[in-house]
């Protein structure tokens, strides 16, 4: 199969985007979350309602949410993060309205073929600090804490297919500790590895389980650090899994000229992946093969 993979949107996606990824010929399309620009996600979603392609999307920390609310999460206020999170179940729903065809996940199963399934994991995820969203994550979806989110994903990945593609917002833990690490904090360094512990017992318990995690695909951690000015190491390898970070924010550079998204196949025998920029007439403007290297200092503009 091959998918279109797109990262952290923040507000850049117009009807070009839209006109080239129905063309493109990709089977699927799978998107990281994060669609508005701090918040107000539904803009967005109304020009993905173009598609289509078959699509699914997972929502980030900065979709279905207000700006208090979003502030709230940040500074660890519980009391108002509580208030905050009335109303985020149907800003949630109309979000996934406003953009349908195009399906949002978030502790989804879905079989692909007999062979491959997708996994999407726990939305709306922000960081490995704390649980983000506890409120409303415990009222939509039963669970509370990392933990009870690892038990939640080990059960899809029970019925899961022999091999899996993992959509998430942020990445699994266990990647790096360093600011330019795939999903390593570069915001507040001291926090070393931003990656999520959840996930990452996901895919110890699909290994356990025989299963081949193929590639897990998330953003949140964008590429180029808004402090430092720093470029991320976007990939990596582990074991079967090629580990993609594909925040790249803004994905829409030179006023229009080049736009970013990640090109995907996926076989039985092989996965191979493309940083991929088009212009605004949809035409390929650059083309780079993504060779997952072991994990390194090495920081890569991908």
């Amino acid at each position: 199969m091959k998918f279109g993979v797109i990262g952290d949107i923040h507000g850049f996606w117009d009807e070009r985007d839209t006109a080239f990824f129905n063309a493109a010929g990709y089977d699927m399309l799978l998107f990281v979350g994060d669609f508005a620009r701090v918040t107000g996600s539904r803009p967005v979603a109304r020009r993905l309602a173009g598609l289509t392609t078959p699509a699914w999307a997972i929502p980030g920390n900065h979709d279905g949410v207000t700006l208090p609310q979003l502030l709230a999460e940040i500074r660890d206020r519980p009391s108002m993060a509580l208030l905050g999170a009335i109303g985020m179940g149907r800003r949630v729903r109309r979000m996934a309205q406003a953009m349908a065809p195009v399906r949002l996940g978030g502790y989804t199963l879905e079989t692909l073929n007999d062979d491959l399934g997708l996994l999407i994991a726990r939305p709306h995820a922000m960081g490995p600090d704390r649980f983000y969203y506890r409120s409303y994550l415990q009222r939509r979806f039963g669970v509370s804490d990392f933990e009870s989110s690892a038990a939640r994903l080990a059960r899809l990945i029970d019925a899961a297919p022999q091999d899996l593609i993992v959509l998430a917002h942020n990445g699994p833990s266990g990647l790096g500790d360093d600011p330019t690490a795939p999903f390593g904090c570069d915001f507040k360094p001291d926090l070393g590895d931003f990656g999520d512990p959840d996930l990452r017992a996901a895919i110890a318990h699909a290994r356990a389980s025989g299963r081949r995690v193929r590639t897990v695909l998330a953003g949140h951690m964008h590429h180029r650090s808004k402090h430092s000015g720093a470029w991320r190491r976007t990939h990596l390898r582990e074991a079967e899994t090629l580990m993609l970070n594909c925040a790249r924010v803004p994905r829409i550079e030179a006023d229009g000229a080049r736009r970013h998204h990640v090109a995907l196949t996926v076989t039985p025998e092989a996965l191979e992946a493309e940083t991929v920029f088009v212009d605004a007439a949809g035409d390929v403007v650059e083309r780079t093969p993504i060779e997952p290297p072991a994990a390194s200092n090495d920081a890569s503009p991908l």
